[in-house]
Order: C-alpha cells, then sequence, then structure tokens
C-alpha cells in the first residue's frame, strides 16, 4: 500500500488487514521500490499525487521491470487520468466497497481477469 497520507494508508490497511491480508506500507513510491525488491507483493495498492516519486513513476517502473510487470495494481485516486498501467482504478473519495472483491479476484485469477 502506496500513500502519503498516513489516514488513507490506515483505511486501506484496515480494510485489507480485516479480510486477512498481510499489509505492508510506504509514504511513496521510492520507499515503496525499496520495499518491493526485498520482497516481492502479490497486490499494489497506489496513490497517484505523492512527494519524491508519484504514483505513475512507481507504476511505470513496475511495469518495466521484468520481475514486477506482472503485480496486479490497483490505484486508489481522485485522479483517473494519471494512473495508465493499473488494472484497476477507483476514486479515492467514492464509494471503496468494490475494493475487497476485485482486490480478491485479481489476486485469485491474475491481471487478465479484469
Amino acid at each position: 500500500m502506496v500513500d502519503d497520507e498516513p489516514d488513507d494508508r490506515y483505511l486501506l490497511r484496515y480494510a485489507f488487514e480485516r479480510a486477512g491480508y498481510e499489509v505492508s506500507e510506504a509514504a511513496h513510491g521510492l520507499a515503496a521500490i525499496a520495499a518491493i525488491e526485498l520482497s516481492v507483493p502479490d497486490l499494489v495498492v497506489t496513490d497517484m499525487m505523492m512527494p519524491i516519486m508519484d504514483g505513475p513513476e512507481l507504476i511505470r517502473w513496475l511495469r518495466a521491470d521484468i520481475r514486477f510487470a506482472s503485480i496486479p495494481i490497483i490505484c486508489v485516486s481522485g485522479n483517473y487520468d494519471l494512473a495508465v498501467g493499473a488494472d484497476i482504478i477507483l476514486d479515492k473519495y467514492g464509494d471503496l466497497s468494490d475494493l475487497m472483491p476485485l482486490a480478491d479476484t485479481l489476486l485469485s485469477e491474475g491481471r487478465d481477469s479484469r
């Protein structure tokens, strides 16, 4: 989970942990890359607007590296135009009730399930 807003990370962490998932957090894309290189996640959930390295840069980096290109990415953002390369885009300020079913589908069926 990558977001510069601690409250947003908390809410997403709560939802994923409540559904039984193990969650790692990063406050920006560069911190996420460091964590991903140490332990490859099954799914990345990212915001778009962040300092140091934003979501679009993180997505481009993941998609360009063969080791990480197949990781499903969910973008939770207020700006859909920036989320090129994400598998699923959800409105950060809208109803996130679809988040867990979509994450479950991506994790069980892979990126081609969308």
